[in-house]
């Protein structure tokens, strides 16, 4: 499959850091998963071992012509307590970027993924716009020990996942999930929070988080670029479904996009870039959105519906809402069947082919993820990398997909 791609378009692969390193253990996902009566389907644990095992994961890249990496920072071990910073965890990332750079591959760094110091999330989180200034000190910190490796800036992931939450579920709550689960209250507890005052992400207030995740965007932006030295490119990313209206499901689908999509966009008209992160597709009627059946042979784990027509139809929404650069920062679908993950990469990114031949602007593309790993409340089950990893030796086998996706980038290059 050869493409027909612009001036230094960016072929990479993606990870997380609480996904890949293991041994989070300062951070509130960490807290979570190994509460009593835990909704986490297993513990993160030590996940893939990136963090003694980067080396490796970064050669396998390069030798399968990835250009760039995306990877995460963990605050967690950046700053595991309030105001006190690692500087091991620093001058191990130092050592991840620059490994990075030695095998030629371009950095592409995402400040927080998900995951927070357990100290952040028991003071309310990213529910209190108070907040915001521990994200901006952490920002600042980071990009003065490591913005000289750093090539391009991803400040949040997904920083309106939770209002798309609320889209995505019929009757969600209005307060976030930790109002039906139990162990949340018991667990904000234990750390000396109350439920009210205990902001996890993804279980929080779905519109609260929203608003000061891009908040602390808004405003960590001017200070990262004011620190990079080489005018590297800042941006955000965001989750983007791909929202279609079904008969009289107009009205809800537009709200859909309303609440979780456009008002984000705003937003970012004058960044550098846009990280858009996309899956599936959901249908709205009048009522809602409607679940494919579970017995649907379109159905993947984590309730994906197979859609890879989307990638084309989001990024031809976002170009149609704003003109800032696009980027697909994450792609890819979890499935145990490598041939229909060749088959979904074939058709999304022919889609995005058709984009840049309409002249829209995306200036790459990220596969999620490189390697199978912790996919949070359902464990280590979904597989959404282009690398197995072996549950018991941790030992890494390139994918057939892989080798499809290396053959992509060197001849489309």
């Amino acid at each position: 499959m050869k493409l027909n791609l612009p001036n230094n378009f960016i072929w990479g692969t993606a990870t997380a850091a609480h996904q890949v390193e293991g041994d989070n253990k300062n951070s509130d996902f960490w807290f979570l998963e190994n509460f009593k009566n835990t909704t986490f389907a297993e513990p993160s644990g030590i996940a893939c071992d990136q963090w003694n095992r980067y080396e490796e994961d970064i050669k396998m890249m390069a030798d399968h012509s990835i250009q760039s990496y995306r990877m995460s920072l963990e605050w967690a071990k950046i700053e595991p307590e309030e105001g006190i910073y690692s500087n091991e965890a620093i001058d191990h990332y130092r050592k991840v970027l620059e490994c990075c750079r030695k095998n030629n591959l371009k950095t592409c760094v995402t400040y927080q993924h998900f995951t927070s110091p357990l100290w952040f999330t028991a003071k309310g989180g990213w529910e209190k716009s108070e907040n915001v200034k521990h994200f901006l000190s952490y920002a600042e910190k980071v990009t003065n020990e490591l913005g000289d490796l750093i090539d391009i800036v991803c400040t949040i992931n997904e920083a309106n996942l939770t209002a798309c939450f609320a889209h995505s579920f019929q009757s969600y709550p209005e307060h976030g999930m930790k109002a039906i689960m139990p162990f949340i209250k018991e667990a904000a507890e234990e750390c000396g929070s109350t439920l009210e005052n205990f902001g996890p992400f993804l279980f929080g207030h779905p519109f609260k988080i929203r608003d000061c995740m891009m908040e602390a965007h808004v405003k960590s932006v001017p200070i990262i670029k004011s620190i990079l030295k080489n005018n590297q490119p800042v941006g955000v990313t965001l989750s983007i479904m791909d929202y279609q209206a079904a008969e009289d499901g107009e009205e809800m689908r537009d709200k859909a996009y309303a609440e979780s999509v456009d008002c984000c966009l705003d937003q970012i008209v004058n960044d550098d870039f846009v990280g858009v992160q996309m899956y599936t597709r959901h249908t709205y009627g009048p009522d809602g959105i409607i679940k494919p059946k579970a017995d649907d042979p379109n159905m993947l784990v984590m309730g994906y519906e197979y859609y890879p027509e989307s990638l084309e139809n989001v990024v031809r929404y976002v170009s149609s809402k704003i003109k800032t650069p696009i980027m697909i920062t994450e792609n890819g679908i979890g499935t145990d069947d490598d041939n229909q993950r060749i088959e979904y990469l074939t058709t999304a990114l022919q889609g995005l082919q058709n984009c840049l031949d309409d002249g829209i602007d995306v200036r790459g593309y990220f596969c999620w993820s490189l390697l199978d790993n912790f996919e949070w409340l359902f464990g280590y089950k979904p597989r959404f990398g282009l690398v197995e990893v072996n549950r018991e030796t941790l030992d890494r086998t390139a994918k057939e997909s892989f080798k499809f996706f290396k053959d992509v980038i060197d001849q489309s290059s």
